[in-house]
Protein backbone atom coordinates (compact mmCIF):
# COMPACT_ATOMS: atom_id res chain seq x y z
CA UNK A 1 0.00 0.00 0.00
CA UNK A 2 1.31 3.44 -0.89
CA UNK A 3 1.28 6.46 1.41
CA UNK A 4 -2.03 7.64 -0.04
CA UNK A 5 -3.67 4.54 1.47
CA UNK A 6 -2.59 5.42 5.00
CA UNK A 7 -5.05 6.99 7.41
CA UNK A 8 -3.48 9.15 10.07
CA UNK A 9 -5.11 9.43 13.46
CA UNK A 10 -5.16 11.78 16.40
CA UNK A 11 -2.17 11.54 18.73
CA UNK A 12 -1.97 11.85 22.49
CA UNK A 13 0.70 13.50 24.64
CA UNK A 14 2.74 10.31 24.80
CA UNK A 15 2.88 9.98 21.01
CA UNK A 16 2.95 13.66 20.00
CA UNK A 17 6.28 13.33 18.22
CA UNK A 18 5.58 9.89 16.73
CA UNK A 19 3.95 8.65 13.56
CA UNK A 20 0.54 7.11 14.22
CA UNK A 21 -1.52 5.65 11.41
CA UNK A 22 -3.63 2.76 10.13
CA UNK A 23 -2.37 0.91 7.08
CA UNK A 24 -4.86 -1.27 5.16
CA UNK A 25 -3.41 -4.64 4.21
CA UNK A 26 -4.75 -7.37 1.92
CA UNK A 27 -6.48 -10.07 3.93
CA UNK A 28 -5.18 -12.89 1.76
CA UNK A 29 -7.81 -15.03 0.03
CA UNK A 30 -11.56 -14.41 0.27
CA UNK A 31 -14.39 -16.71 -0.80
CA UNK A 32 -17.31 -14.77 -2.33
CA UNK A 33 -20.57 -16.73 -2.47
CA UNK A 34 -23.18 -14.84 -4.48
CA UNK A 35 -26.98 -15.01 -4.49
CA UNK A 36 -29.40 -15.78 -7.29
CA UNK A 37 -31.84 -12.88 -7.05
CA UNK A 38 -29.36 -10.18 -8.14
CA UNK A 39 -26.51 -12.39 -9.30
CA UNK A 40 -24.35 -9.63 -10.77
CA UNK A 41 -24.72 -6.93 -8.13
CA UNK A 42 -24.25 -9.10 -5.04
CA UNK A 43 -21.38 -11.08 -6.56
CA UNK A 44 -19.38 -8.45 -8.39
CA UNK A 45 -19.68 -5.61 -5.86
CA UNK A 46 -17.80 -7.59 -3.18
CA UNK A 47 -15.34 -8.62 -5.89
CA UNK A 48 -14.67 -4.96 -6.71
CA UNK A 49 -13.89 -4.36 -3.04
CA UNK A 50 -11.58 -7.37 -2.97
CA UNK A 51 -9.71 -6.20 -6.06
CA UNK A 52 -9.35 -2.70 -4.58
CA UNK A 53 -7.98 -4.24 -1.38
CA UNK A 54 -5.53 -6.42 -3.38
CA UNK A 55 -7.22 -9.47 -1.85
CA UNK A 56 -7.36 -12.65 -3.92
CA UNK A 57 -10.85 -14.08 -4.40
CA UNK A 58 -12.63 -17.25 -5.35
CA UNK A 59 -15.97 -16.35 -6.91
CA UNK A 60 -18.87 -18.76 -6.43
CA UNK A 61 -21.99 -17.50 -8.23
CA UNK A 62 -25.32 -19.07 -7.35
CA UNK A 63 -26.20 -22.14 -9.38
CA UNK A 64 -29.89 -21.19 -9.19
CA UNK A 65 -29.39 -18.30 -11.64
CA UNK A 66 -27.57 -20.72 -13.93
CA UNK A 67 -27.28 -18.52 -17.02
CA UNK A 68 -25.61 -15.72 -15.09
CA UNK A 69 -23.23 -18.22 -13.48
CA UNK A 70 -22.28 -19.56 -16.90
CA UNK A 71 -21.58 -16.09 -18.24
CA UNK A 72 -19.37 -15.29 -15.23
CA UNK A 73 -17.51 -18.56 -15.67
CA UNK A 74 -16.90 -17.82 -19.34
CA UNK A 75 -16.12 -14.11 -19.33
CA UNK A 76 -14.52 -13.17 -15.99
CA UNK A 77 -11.32 -15.14 -16.81
CA UNK A 78 -11.02 -13.08 -19.99
CA UNK A 79 -10.71 -9.86 -17.98
CA UNK A 80 -9.24 -10.96 -14.66
CA UNK A 81 -6.28 -13.17 -13.80
CA UNK A 82 -7.88 -16.59 -13.51
CA UNK A 83 -5.29 -17.68 -10.93
CA UNK A 84 -6.07 -14.71 -8.65
CA UNK A 85 -9.83 -14.62 -9.29
CA UNK A 86 -11.05 -18.09 -10.30
CA UNK A 87 -14.76 -18.75 -10.80
CA UNK A 88 -16.21 -21.86 -9.18
CA UNK A 89 -19.58 -23.11 -10.48
CA UNK A 90 -21.83 -25.91 -9.36
CA UNK A 91 -24.46 -26.68 -6.78
CA UNK A 92 -24.57 -27.43 -3.07
CA UNK A 93 -21.73 -29.97 -3.18
CA UNK A 94 -19.45 -27.57 -5.04
CA UNK A 95 -20.19 -24.90 -2.44
CA UNK A 96 -19.62 -27.20 0.52
CA UNK A 97 -16.20 -28.29 -0.68
CA UNK A 98 -14.47 -24.88 -0.53
CA UNK A 99 -16.12 -24.25 2.85
CA UNK A 100 -13.96 -27.09 4.19
CA UNK A 101 -10.87 -25.11 3.25
CA UNK A 102 -9.25 -22.28 5.15
CA UNK A 103 -9.86 -18.75 3.88
CA UNK A 104 -8.95 -15.36 5.25
CA UNK A 105 -12.53 -14.12 4.83
CA UNK A 106 -15.85 -15.47 3.56
CA UNK A 107 -18.42 -13.15 2.01
CA UNK A 108 -21.86 -14.75 1.70
CA UNK A 109 -25.13 -13.33 0.40
CA UNK A 110 -28.28 -15.40 0.85
CA UNK A 111 -30.63 -16.82 3.46
CA UNK A 112 -30.17 -16.85 7.22
CA UNK A 113 -30.44 -20.65 7.22
CA UNK A 114 -27.47 -21.10 4.89
CA UNK A 115 -25.71 -18.18 6.57
CA UNK A 116 -25.56 -20.21 9.80
CA UNK A 117 -23.95 -23.10 7.93
CA UNK A 118 -21.39 -20.78 6.34
CA UNK A 119 -20.56 -19.23 9.70
CA UNK A 120 -20.23 -22.68 11.28
CA UNK A 121 -17.82 -23.79 8.58
CA UNK A 122 -15.81 -20.57 8.91
CA UNK A 123 -15.60 -20.96 12.70
CA UNK A 124 -13.53 -24.13 12.33
CA UNK A 125 -10.69 -22.00 10.97
CA UNK A 126 -11.50 -18.79 12.89
CA UNK A 127 -12.30 -17.22 9.53
CA UNK A 128 -14.14 -13.88 9.71
CA UNK A 129 -17.35 -13.61 7.70
CA UNK A 130 -19.53 -11.02 6.07
CA UNK A 131 -23.11 -12.32 5.97
CA UNK A 132 -25.57 -10.38 3.84
CA UNK A 133 -28.82 -12.07 4.75
CA UNK A 134 -32.46 -11.01 4.63
CA UNK A 135 -35.37 -10.89 7.00
CA UNK A 136 -38.86 -9.52 7.08
CA UNK A 137 -38.48 -5.80 6.42
CA UNK A 138 -41.50 -3.92 7.82
CA UNK A 139 -43.09 -0.86 6.29
CA UNK A 140 -45.02 1.47 8.60
CA UNK A 141 -47.40 3.98 7.00
CA UNK A 142 -48.41 6.95 9.14
CA UNK A 143 -52.09 7.74 8.62
CA UNK A 144 -51.29 11.43 8.17
CA UNK A 145 -48.78 11.01 5.34
CA UNK A 146 -49.47 11.29 1.61
CA UNK A 147 -50.87 7.77 1.26
CA UNK A 148 -51.05 7.93 -2.53
CA UNK A 149 -47.32 8.62 -2.93
CA UNK A 150 -46.39 6.21 -0.14
CA UNK A 151 -48.31 3.33 -1.75
CA UNK A 152 -46.89 4.12 -5.18
CA UNK A 153 -43.34 3.82 -3.89
CA UNK A 154 -44.15 0.74 -1.82
CA UNK A 155 -45.75 -0.98 -4.82
CA UNK A 156 -42.64 -0.34 -6.89
CA UNK A 157 -40.30 -1.49 -4.12
CA UNK A 158 -42.27 -4.66 -3.45
CA UNK A 159 -42.88 -5.95 -6.95
CA UNK A 160 -39.66 -5.04 -8.75
CA UNK A 161 -37.99 -8.33 -9.69
CA UNK A 162 -41.26 -10.07 -8.77
CA UNK A 163 -40.62 -9.36 -5.09
CA UNK A 164 -37.35 -11.33 -5.07
CA UNK A 165 -35.36 -8.59 -3.37
CA UNK A 166 -33.78 -8.96 0.08
CA UNK A 167 -34.70 -5.35 0.95
CA UNK A 168 -38.21 -5.44 -0.49
CA UNK A 169 -40.97 -4.29 1.91
CA UNK A 170 -42.09 -7.57 3.44
CA UNK A 171 -45.29 -6.42 5.12
CA UNK A 172 -47.21 -3.19 5.76
CA UNK A 173 -48.16 -1.89 9.21
CA UNK A 174 -50.93 0.71 9.27
CA UNK A 175 -53.96 1.78 11.27
CA UNK A 176 -57.35 0.23 10.40
CA UNK A 177 -58.72 3.58 9.29
CA UNK A 178 -56.41 3.68 6.25
CA UNK A 179 -56.25 -0.04 5.40
CA UNK A 180 -58.88 0.13 2.67
CA UNK A 181 -57.21 3.17 1.16
CA UNK A 182 -53.84 1.42 1.16
CA UNK A 183 -55.30 -1.62 -0.63
CA UNK A 184 -57.06 0.63 -3.13
CA UNK A 185 -53.90 2.60 -3.91
CA UNK A 186 -51.73 -0.50 -4.27
CA UNK A 187 -54.29 -2.08 -6.61
CA UNK A 188 -54.33 1.10 -8.69
CA UNK A 189 -50.55 1.17 -8.91
CA UNK A 190 -50.31 -2.50 -9.86
CA UNK A 191 -52.64 -1.84 -12.77
CA UNK A 192 -50.70 1.28 -13.79
CA UNK A 193 -47.29 -0.42 -13.58
CA UNK A 194 -48.16 -3.84 -14.97
CA UNK A 195 -51.46 -3.37 -16.89
CA UNK A 196 -54.69 -5.34 -16.36
CA UNK A 197 -52.86 -8.52 -17.30
CA UNK A 198 -49.39 -8.67 -15.69
CA UNK A 199 -49.01 -12.24 -16.93
CA UNK A 200 -48.50 -11.04 -20.48
CA UNK A 201 -46.63 -7.84 -19.57
CA UNK A 202 -42.90 -8.05 -20.23
CA UNK A 203 -41.96 -5.72 -17.36
CA UNK A 204 -43.38 -8.05 -14.73
CA UNK A 205 -40.91 -10.75 -13.65
CA UNK A 206 -41.17 -14.41 -12.77
CA UNK A 207 -40.25 -16.51 -9.77
CA UNK A 208 -36.77 -17.98 -10.28
CA UNK A 209 -37.85 -21.64 -10.43
CA UNK A 210 -40.68 -24.02 -9.57
CA UNK A 211 -39.28 -24.92 -6.16
CA UNK A 212 -39.48 -21.30 -5.08
CA UNK A 213 -42.83 -20.95 -6.85
CA UNK A 214 -44.30 -23.71 -4.68
CA UNK A 215 -42.71 -22.22 -1.56
CA UNK A 216 -44.32 -18.85 -2.21
CA UNK A 217 -47.68 -20.38 -3.12
CA UNK A 218 -47.70 -22.28 0.17
CA UNK A 219 -47.47 -18.94 1.98
CA UNK A 220 -50.85 -17.97 0.55
CA UNK A 221 -52.71 -20.89 2.09
CA UNK A 222 -55.36 -19.83 4.57
CA UNK A 223 -55.08 -16.15 3.63
CA UNK A 224 -57.67 -13.76 2.26
CA UNK A 225 -56.42 -12.33 -1.01
CA UNK A 226 -57.21 -8.63 -1.29
CA UNK A 227 -55.58 -7.96 -4.67
CA UNK A 228 -54.53 -10.45 -7.36
CA UNK A 229 -53.91 -14.06 -6.41
CA UNK A 230 -53.73 -15.58 -9.89
CA UNK A 231 -50.93 -18.04 -10.62
CA UNK A 232 -49.54 -20.26 -13.37
CA UNK A 233 -47.04 -22.88 -12.26
CA UNK A 234 -45.86 -23.63 -15.79
CA UNK A 235 -44.64 -20.03 -16.06
CA UNK A 236 -43.72 -19.57 -12.38
CA UNK A 237 -46.17 -16.67 -12.40
CA UNK A 238 -47.80 -15.28 -9.24
CA UNK A 239 -49.58 -12.01 -8.55
CA UNK A 240 -49.56 -10.34 -5.16
CA UNK A 241 -50.20 -11.23 -1.58
CA UNK A 242 -48.02 -12.02 1.41
CA UNK A 243 -44.22 -12.57 2.36
CA UNK A 244 -40.59 -12.11 1.47
CA UNK A 245 -38.90 -13.15 -1.79
CA UNK A 246 -42.13 -13.20 -3.73
CA UNK A 247 -44.92 -10.88 -4.86
CA UNK A 248 -46.93 -11.30 -1.66
CA UNK A 249 -47.60 -8.29 0.54
CA UNK A 250 -49.54 -8.72 3.80
CA UNK A 251 -51.17 -5.71 5.44
CA UNK A 252 -51.28 -5.85 9.24
CA UNK A 253 -53.28 -3.32 11.23
CA UNK A 254 -51.88 -1.69 14.36
CA UNK A 255 -53.26 1.00 16.64
CA UNK A 256 -50.45 3.43 15.86
CA UNK A 257 -46.70 3.91 15.92
CA UNK A 258 -46.41 2.52 19.47
CA UNK A 259 -47.81 -0.86 18.46
CA UNK A 260 -45.90 -0.80 15.18
CA UNK A 261 -42.60 -0.37 17.03
CA UNK A 262 -43.54 -3.16 19.45
CA UNK A 263 -44.52 -5.43 16.54
CA UNK A 264 -41.15 -4.84 14.87
CA UNK A 265 -39.17 -5.32 18.08
CA UNK A 266 -40.95 -8.59 18.90
CA UNK A 267 -39.33 -10.13 15.79
CA UNK A 268 -35.85 -10.68 14.42
CA UNK A 269 -33.95 -7.55 13.41
CA UNK A 270 -34.71 -6.86 9.74
CA UNK A 271 -32.38 -5.79 6.96
CA UNK A 272 -34.26 -2.51 6.64
CA UNK A 273 -37.14 -0.69 8.32
CA UNK A 274 -39.32 1.52 6.12
CA UNK A 275 -41.43 4.34 7.49
CA UNK A 276 -43.64 6.76 5.59
CA UNK A 277 -44.53 9.98 7.37
CA UNK A 278 -44.37 13.77 7.10
CA UNK A 279 -43.57 13.87 10.82
CA UNK A 280 -39.79 13.96 11.30
CA UNK A 281 -40.20 13.38 15.04
CA UNK A 282 -42.10 10.17 14.33
CA UNK A 283 -39.37 9.05 11.90
CA UNK A 284 -36.63 9.82 14.43
CA UNK A 285 -38.56 7.90 17.07
CA UNK A 286 -38.69 4.80 14.85
CA UNK A 287 -34.94 5.20 14.28
CA UNK A 288 -34.30 5.48 18.02
CA UNK A 289 -36.58 2.66 19.18
CA UNK A 290 -35.97 -0.06 16.57
CA UNK A 291 -32.89 -1.81 15.23
CA UNK A 292 -32.22 -2.87 11.64
CA UNK A 293 -29.47 -2.96 9.06
CA UNK A 294 -30.78 0.32 7.65
CA UNK A 295 -33.75 2.65 7.92
CA UNK A 296 -35.29 4.37 4.92
CA UNK A 297 -38.01 6.98 5.29
CA UNK A 298 -40.50 7.81 2.54
CA UNK A 299 -39.11 5.53 -0.16
CA UNK A 300 -38.02 1.95 -0.82
CA UNK A 301 -34.78 0.27 -1.94
CA UNK A 302 -32.93 3.45 -2.95
CA UNK A 303 -30.53 3.44 0.02
CA UNK A 304 -28.87 0.50 -1.76
CA UNK A 305 -27.73 2.91 -4.49
CA UNK A 306 -25.81 5.23 -2.13
CA UNK A 307 -22.26 3.90 -2.12
CA UNK A 308 -21.29 6.17 0.81
CA UNK A 309 -23.72 4.26 3.07
CA UNK A 310 -22.61 0.89 4.45
CA UNK A 311 -24.99 -1.84 3.32
CA UNK A 312 -25.47 -4.76 5.66
CA UNK A 313 -27.62 -6.35 8.32
CA UNK A 314 -27.65 -6.76 12.08
CA UNK A 315 -28.55 -9.79 14.15
CA UNK A 316 -30.52 -12.30 12.10
CA UNK A 317 -30.27 -10.11 8.98
CA UNK A 318 -26.49 -10.42 8.83
CA UNK A 319 -23.17 -8.96 9.91
CA UNK A 320 -20.58 -6.77 8.25
CA UNK A 321 -21.23 -4.26 5.49
CA UNK A 322 -20.01 -3.20 2.07
CA UNK A 323 -20.51 -0.75 -0.85
CA UNK A 324 -18.02 1.88 -1.91
CA UNK A 325 -15.22 2.46 0.58
CA UNK A 326 -16.93 0.07 2.99
CA UNK A 327 -16.21 -2.86 0.62
CA UNK A 328 -12.52 -1.99 0.72
CA UNK A 329 -12.56 -1.72 4.51
CA UNK A 330 -14.44 -4.99 4.94
CA UNK A 331 -11.96 -6.95 2.83
CA UNK A 332 -8.81 -5.35 4.25
CA UNK A 333 -6.98 -5.78 7.52
CA UNK A 334 -6.69 -2.39 9.20
CA UNK A 335 -3.23 -2.61 10.72
CA UNK A 336 -2.44 -0.19 13.54
CA UNK A 337 1.04 1.32 13.20
CA UNK A 338 3.00 3.51 15.60
CA UNK A 339 6.57 4.53 14.86
CA UNK A 340 8.51 5.97 17.78
CA UNK A 341 12.05 7.34 17.91
CA UNK A 342 14.82 5.92 20.08
CA UNK A 343 15.16 9.27 21.81
CA UNK A 344 13.41 11.44 24.43
CA UNK A 345 13.82 8.62 26.95
CA UNK A 346 13.49 11.09 29.80
CA UNK A 347 9.79 11.46 29.03
CA UNK A 348 9.38 7.69 29.22
CA UNK A 349 11.06 7.35 32.60
CA UNK A 350 7.78 8.08 34.37
CA UNK A 351 6.37 4.76 33.20
CA UNK A 352 9.25 2.61 34.48
CA UNK A 353 9.39 1.14 38.02
CA UNK A 354 9.94 1.96 40.79
CA UNK A 355 6.72 4.02 40.96
CA UNK A 356 7.78 6.72 43.39
CA UNK A 357 5.61 9.55 44.68
CA UNK A 358 7.53 11.92 42.41
CA UNK A 359 6.74 9.84 39.34
CA UNK A 360 3.08 9.60 40.28
CA UNK A 361 2.97 13.40 40.54
CA UNK A 362 4.20 13.51 36.93
CA UNK A 363 1.38 11.16 36.07
CA UNK A 364 -1.39 13.73 36.58
CA UNK A 365 -1.05 15.41 33.14
CA UNK A 366 -1.36 11.97 31.54
CA UNK A 367 -4.19 10.67 33.71
CA UNK A 368 -6.35 9.21 30.96
CA UNK A 369 -7.82 5.79 31.60
CA UNK A 370 -5.60 4.13 28.99
CA UNK A 371 -2.38 5.62 30.42
CA UNK A 372 -3.43 4.73 33.96
CA UNK A 373 -3.73 1.09 32.92
CA UNK A 374 0.04 1.05 32.48
CA UNK A 375 0.34 1.68 36.21
CA UNK A 376 -2.54 -0.55 37.31
CA UNK A 377 -1.11 -3.50 35.40
CA UNK A 378 1.83 -3.46 37.82
CA UNK A 379 1.37 -5.99 40.67
CA UNK A 380 -0.27 -4.40 43.72
CA UNK A 381 2.52 -5.19 46.24
CA UNK A 382 5.05 -3.23 44.17
CA UNK A 383 2.79 -0.20 43.98
CA UNK A 384 1.90 -0.20 47.66
CA UNK A 385 5.52 -0.58 48.70
CA UNK A 386 6.58 2.45 46.64
CA UNK A 387 3.91 4.94 47.57
CA UNK A 388 0.58 5.39 49.28
CA UNK A 389 -2.01 4.05 46.84
CA UNK A 390 -5.36 2.83 48.04
CA UNK A 391 -6.21 -0.84 47.49
CA UNK A 392 -9.37 0.26 45.70
CA UNK A 393 -7.34 2.18 43.13
CA UNK A 394 -5.07 -0.81 42.53
CA UNK A 395 -8.01 -3.15 42.08
CA UNK A 396 -9.50 -0.92 39.41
Amino acid sequence: MGPSSLRHWEKNLLTISDEVYVQPEPLGVVLIIGAWNYPWAVTLQPLVGAIAAATKSIIKPSEVSSHSAKVMEEFLPQYLDKDLYPVLTGGVAETQEPLKQRFDHIFYTGSSTVGKLVMGAAARHLTPVTLELGGKSPCYIDKNCDISIACRRITWGKFVNCGQTCIAPDYILCEPCIQSRVIEEIAKNIKEFYTDNPKTFEDYGRIINQRHFKRVMALMEGSTVAVGGDSDESQCYIVMKEEIFGPLLPIITVSGVDEAIQFINDREKPLVVYVFSHNIKLIKRVIAETSSGALLANDCLVHFTVSALPFGGVGNSGMGSYHGRHSFDQLSHMRSCLIKQLSMEGVNSMRYPPHTAKKLSWHSPFSSAKWSLLFWSTPAPLLTSSCAVSSRTVLL
